[in-house]
């Protein structure tokens, strides 16, 4: 029977204690950066169109979602998707989070090619993290190795999702320190507290990418497959 294995909190606790560091971290620095007005004092929503503008991009929508920082770039239906402190935000921190969402946007017109990989990935990652986990843990659970392997094959899709993503999201943040000192809508000096922003919310990603590492490690060595793992 597959039953709680303290072996698991050993591969993947280094991932779990990043996570929870990169959360605070993120939740931390854009509080501290959303008490910095910008010179300008424009919105996170006038901050992306002005970027949009500049890109010479005129298909893209912006428009709020709720959410704390669920801020987000669809590509289907090319909508910016802006979370209220960012939308509505006149601060650093809903400057930087804004151009971060757009620079996805540029990413997208200007074909960005690992873009285009992520997204293509999408599906195979989403099918794998809800079925997967189900025949790992039938296919353990009931000694059939085979089934188990199929589910981690699986769950590889979200661990190969994850790894492609760390270069779209650096480039995205990239991007937009980019846009925001070439169009002059913040100083050198805010730009350093944009850095702090971005660079925080970038370990969130990382954090992710380690944990889904390590937890297909353990299952690769609890299916036996890697290390000597038990089988039982």
């Amino acid at each position: 029977m597959l039953m709680w294995d303290p072996m698991y909190f050993i591969f993947v606790a280094p991932g779990i204690l990043l996570a929870l560091w990169a959360s605070f971290k993120v939740k931390s620095t854009f509080a501290w950066a959303s008490q910095i007005a910008t010179r300008r004092g424009w919105t996170g929503r006038d901050v992306a169109q002005a970027i949009l503008d500049a890109e010479g991009i005129d298909d893209v929508s912006i428009e709020p979602v709720q959410g704390f920082l669920g801020d987000h770039y669809d590509p289907r239906h090319k909508v910016l998707r802006l979370s209220p402190d960012v939308y509505a935000g006149r601060s650093v921190a809903a400057a930087g989070v804004a151009a971060h969402e757009v620079g996805h946007a540029i990413q997208h017109a200007r074909g960005y090619a690992p873009l285009a990989l992520r997204n293509s990935v999408v599906p195979l990652a989403g099918f794998g993290s809800s079925f997967g986990w189900i025949l790992i843990f039938v296919g353990l659970g009931m000694g059939l190795q085979t089934l188990a392997i199929v589910g981690l094959a699986l769950f590889t899709m979200v661990v190969i999702f994850q790894v492609v993503n760390l270069p779209v999201e650096f480039n995205a943040s990239s991007r937009a320190r980019q846009a925001l000192l070439a169009t002059g809508l913040i100083t050198e000096s805010e730009d350093r507290a944009v850095a702090k922003v971005l660079n925080a919310a970038a370990m969130t990603y990382v954090a992710a990418t380690i944990t889904a590492v390590l937890t297909l490690l353990y299952y690769l060595w609890r299916a036996g497959l890697i290390g000597g793992g038990r089988r039982d």
